[in-house]
């Protein structure tokens, strides 16, 4: 056969060639591609070329001369209990491998399909147990130079340096990205300099802060000691960006399109720059939409963050500026925020006749708080097992004033009166972080906060109708609990009281859970379960909560489809959602299967919450996600809602972007109103 029909021959059966590539990568047999161990000798990290400095294999084993801290070392060494099934999944695959690398165009499919996608956890730095700090060994000592590496997007990551992209697409990503540049990492996202004392805390804080940026896919920070040296050290920090520029839009005509981008890392500074514009040319209100959000993180070492934001929207327009300073560590002592914005908007409003209205508001506003953190007293070596306490104080300023809006009494609109609040807070703290994987993302670090927090809140609303009184608690709690898995709880009470009467008063309480990772066949799994159940007192006419949502699963906080009739004053919510992350990559993209279930009550005051129907959602799909890009997940769910009111589709499909969750903390801020949803 020559090779022209050879050839001819290979295309007709690439599509078989594809679905038996993917049938292997999925079998039961097929379990963890485990990639070879580099056998290279480690390159002297204090190399005269600066650039050269991080340039080794971060995972390869160290000799006790080396003393190079583990970020992600644990007590016990997780090092030598990788499983028989994984040794056994790595000689599969390796097998395979080789087989399939003996042709340009199995090699291309094995290349696209099989990735070392969830590795084993001496490559991952996955955390099965609390961790101790690594940095403990070097406190006291002298920062002498502290030198920055910044990975490529695509290939290396910050545990494997040597690590190359994979493929041409990875590679020309690489090229096209701006990193972030190395003066905006050292002055404005460090909380350490030369000459400073190691402090372990400190390195751990600013290793977490640097993962929880969204220019960062993620950090580590190592320290080695200087050679011949009893009191000096170095410091390596080691950073990955994410793709940064997401572009948007949609097309369904030339009288109906938009167009816009997001730019996280504007030209390497770390600075985000988002902008759209829609037409549409059939629409008699307004023909062109346009929407920008300019933000400045961290500027310099004051950590302060600036944010200008233009909407001019159909619906909602609005110009507000913004300059803020969170608790970004358990350490800080100050933080505060300062907004100013006029908003107009046609408020869409469904009375309880089920009749829909739209209200034309105008109202200009403000909100300035400052808050402060006093360090309470405990044994040092209490820091690392209980976490940080924290009293922390706040004071908040906040005003409506109305330009335009409809008659306002003290029988109707009154949630549009003009108001001006003062709130003084007062609240404990108690957090400390603890590193796993595969939690919401699909592979990066994910900090997971353990600890609590109490806050009182107290306050006067010198609103137009009359002065009244605000009181609230919040308390929450999360904890790793053994061989059950993680679990948090929040308990909310608050309201206004005029005249010995509640207000707008709300109560709720929320729980979230996730299990272990469990290692099957087909991957790595975890379930999930989140409840919320909130009920309104006193609240005005018109004020009500709903069920209705769009997304699925713990990306919701709802039934997953929109409907007026979901509305009520109290609702309880239910979800259950099982993730299998497998072992499946598509062109980077790393593949995950999902099962949801998502139950709901609601109703108004004249009827019993349990008297009503339960409603329900239940779907199954799956999300494609790669961690090196700004993209969200993409998502495709089929999803059956039997018995919600007005709903002719019972069935529907969708394919749509999910977010990255963040796990709830424990860092109080500004004193705020609890809201009621």
């Amino acid at each position: 056969m020559n090779t022209r029909y050879l050839h001819a021959y290979i295309l007709s059966i690439r599509p078989i060639l594809v679905w038996l590539v993917i049938w292997v990568g999925v079998c039961p047999k097929g379990m963890a591609q485990q990639d070879t161990a580099r056998s290279t000798t480690p390159k002297d990290v204090r190399s005269s070329s600066a650039s050269e400095h991080l340039r080794i294999d971060t995972l390869r084993s160290k000799t006790l001369n080396e003393v190079v801290t583990e970020p992600l070392a644990t007590t016990v060494s997780t090092a030598f209990t990788d499983s028989i099934l994984n040794q056994r999944d790595s000689v599969f695959y390796s097998r395979l491998k080789i087989k399939m690398y003996k042709h340009r165009l199995t090699r291309q499919l094995y290349d696209a399909i099989f990735q070392d996608v969830y590795n084993s956890r001496v490559r991952t730095g996955e955390v099965s147990q609390l961790e101790v700090n690594p940095f403990k060994a070097f406190e006291g000592r002298i920062i002498g130079d502290i030198y920055i590496r910044r990975l490529s997007v695509f290939g290396q990551t910050v545990y494997d340096t040597l690590r190359k992209p994979g493929n041409w697409i990875e590679r020309t990503g690489s090229r096209l990205h701006t990193n972030t540049r190395e003066h905006v990492i050292r002055y404005s996202y460090l909380l350490f300099k030369e000459g400073d004392a190691v402090n372990p805390t400190v390195l751990r804080d600013n290793e977490r802060l640097l993962r929880s940026t969204s220019i960062f896919h993620d950090a580590r920070i190592l320290v080695v000691p200087r050679p011949n040296s009893r009191q000096f050290v170095d410091v390596y920090v080691i950073t990955q960006d994410v793709w940064s520029l997401l572009p948007n839009g949609g097309f369904g005509g030339f009288s109906n399109f938009s167009l816009g981008f997001d730019q996280l890392n504007f030209r390497g500074l770390g600075h985000q720059l988002f902008a759209q514009v829609a037409y549409s040319g059939k629409d008699p209100r307004q023909t062109v939409e346009y929407q920008t959000r300019y933000k400045v993180p961290f500027i310099g070492r004051t950590f302060l963050t600036g944010e200008a934001d233009l909407l001019y929207l159909r619906d909602i327009k609005q110009v507000a500026l913004k300059l803020y300073r969170p608790f970004l560590t358990p350490d800080m002592k100050y933080a505060g925020a300062i907004e100013l914005n006029h908003t107009q908007l046609n408020n869409r409003l469904v009375t309880r006749t089920d009749s829909v209205i739209y209200v034309p508001l105008s109202y200009n506003y403000s909100d300035m708080w400052i808050g402060r953190s006093f360090r309470l007293f405990y044994k040092q070596r209490d820091t690392e097992e209980k976490g940080r306490s924290r009293l922390i104080i706040a004071l908040r300023n906040t005003n409506y004033a109305y330009t335009k809006r409809p008659d306002v009494t003290a029988d109707t609109n009154q949630i549009y009166q003009d108001s001006r609040t003062t709130l003084f807070s007062v609240g404990f703290s108690r957090r400390k972080y603890v590193r796993d994987v595969l939690i919401y993302g699909f592979g990066r670090t994910e900090d997971v906060p353990i600890g609590e927090s109490i806050a009182a809140i107290v306050g006067f609303d010198n609103a137009e109708l009359g002065e009244r009184l605000y009181t609230g608690l919040n308390f929450s709690q999360g904890k790793y609990v053994r061989h059950f898995g993680y679990l948090y709880g929040l308990v909310s009470l608050g309201g206004y009281v005029r005249e010995h009467q509640i207000e707008q008063g709300v109560f709720s309480l929320e729980s979230n859970f996730f299990s272990p990772l469990m290692k099957t066949k087909w991957g790595n799994m975890r379930h999930f379960f989140n409840t919320r159940y909130t009920t309104g007192i006193g609240r005005f006419d018109n004020e009500y909560i709903t069920l209705g949502s769009n997304g699925s699963g713990i990306n919701t906080d709802g039934i997953g489809i929109n409907s007026d009739a979901l509305r009520g004053t109290k609702r309880w919510f239910i979800n259950y959602e099982n993730i299998l992350f497998s072992r499946l990559s598509l062109i980077g993209f790393r593949v995950a299967f999902i099962t949801f279930v998502n139950l709901g009550l609601t109703s108004f005051p004249e009827r019993s919450l349990l008297s009503g129907p339960l409603y329900q959602g239940y779907g199954i799909g799956f999300r494609l996600r790669n961690e090196n890009l700004t993209f969200n997940s993409f998502q495709i769910r089929l999803a059956y809602y039997p018995n919600i009111p007005g709903n002719t589709l019972p069935f529907r499909q969708a394919f749509e972007g999910i977010p990255t969750l963040r796990l709830r903390d424990f860092d109080l801020s500004a004193p705020q109103i609890i809201p009621y949803r």
